[in-house]
């Protein structure tokens, strides 16, 4: 009887198993159905596999040159302790001339740097920003100094040995200037291409020593044939679309008597890469100064003020 019992739940449990897999996949049931044919992994081909490599770069940007500033020291080694407009002025000072490159400037640009002390009101350096860009744990200075043709120069100094060290130097007509961890992202409108902008994010670079262009990318911001970014305008909400908040900055407000900018807003550009600084060959210029770039459409409002 026991022998014959276990045969009669082995042939129960045996049905049931039956039972249970021919319901498998059936419609209605909630099983598992297929979602047609996978598309076959393509691997990278490279093209032109004869063609020799270059071996220098077709231009110096000057990404990776750094300044130390004279006559500035750093207190405990906080950028904190030093005034921002007295940096650029003792760059002004160390090159009165310079044109073009890292240290280009605008001579009415100068001359303004020149006068901030006796005419703080149109002082062309603006509010300072601090965020620790290197991950050393110690803040780096962030200065925006406005430009004629609606250009705005992005510095970046690091406390280093007492003194000060520029570490990024760079200038363009921009949308935004803003940070996202410890990257620095400007937004460039696209002229030649309506409704995109280039947004370019600059790194802290240890071998280099300085902050390096890692990232270059053109994003759709809007429909084809309007401005870019469209919809921007009096009541836009600043820094959409950017993945980063234009109010993420540790902001460190100037003086009364200075200028209250807490962005880097401007008009879109006619042209897009300046990185070689005011006087580059971008376009034609003024006699006085830096490459102009075409007519400036109207500006851009800049990003809302940090609270």
């Amino acid at each position: 009887m026991a022998a014959r019992g276990v045969h009669i739940a082995l042939g129960v449990l045996c049905a049931l198993c039956v039972s249970a897999l021919a319901g498998c996949g059936s419609a209605g049931t909630g099983g598992l159905e297929s979602a047609g044919p996978t598309s076959p992994a393509v691997g990278p081909v490279r093209l032109w596999p004869d063609l020799p490599p270059a071996t220098n770069p077709p231009i110096d940007y000057g990404e990776s040159d750094i300044q130390r500033v004279p006559g500035i020291r750093v207190a405990g080694g906080d950028v904190r302790s030093v005034d921002a407009v007295e940096v650029v002025r003792a760059e002004v000072r160390a090159r009165p001339d310079a044109r073009s490159g890292a240290d280009g400037l605008y001579e009415e640009t100068a001359r303004a740097i020149g006068a901030c002390v006796s005419e703080p009101a149109s002082c062309p350096v603006m509010r300072p920003y601090y965020r620790d860009l290197t991950g050393d744990g110690r803040d780096e200075l962030i200065v925006g100094i406005r430009m004629p043709e609606q250009q705005v120069a992005v510095r970046v100094y690091r406390a280093e040995e007492g003194g000060l060290t520029r570490i990024m130097s760079t200038v363009d007509q921009v949308i935004s200037v803003e940070l996202a961890g410890r990257d620095l992202i400007m937004r460039v409108g696209s002229a030649g291409i309506p409704g995109y902008e280039y947004r370019t994010a600059w790194s802290w670079d240890e071998r280099q020593g300085s902050m390096l262009p890692t990232r270059d990318e053109i994003v759709r911001t809007g429909p084809s044939g309007g401005r870019s970014p469209a919809g921007r305008g009096p009541g836009a909400e600043a820094g959409s679309g950017s993945g980063s908040s234009g109010t993420d900055l540790d902001a460190t407000g100037p003086p009364g008597d200075r200028p209250t900018d807490t962005g880097i807003g401007a008009a879109l550009p006619a042209g897009r890469d300046s990185r070689a600084g005011p006087g580059s060959e971008t376009g034609a210029g003024s006699e006085s100064g830096p490459s102009g770039t075409g007519p400036a459409p109207a500006p851009v409002p800049p990003p809302e003020e940090s609270p």
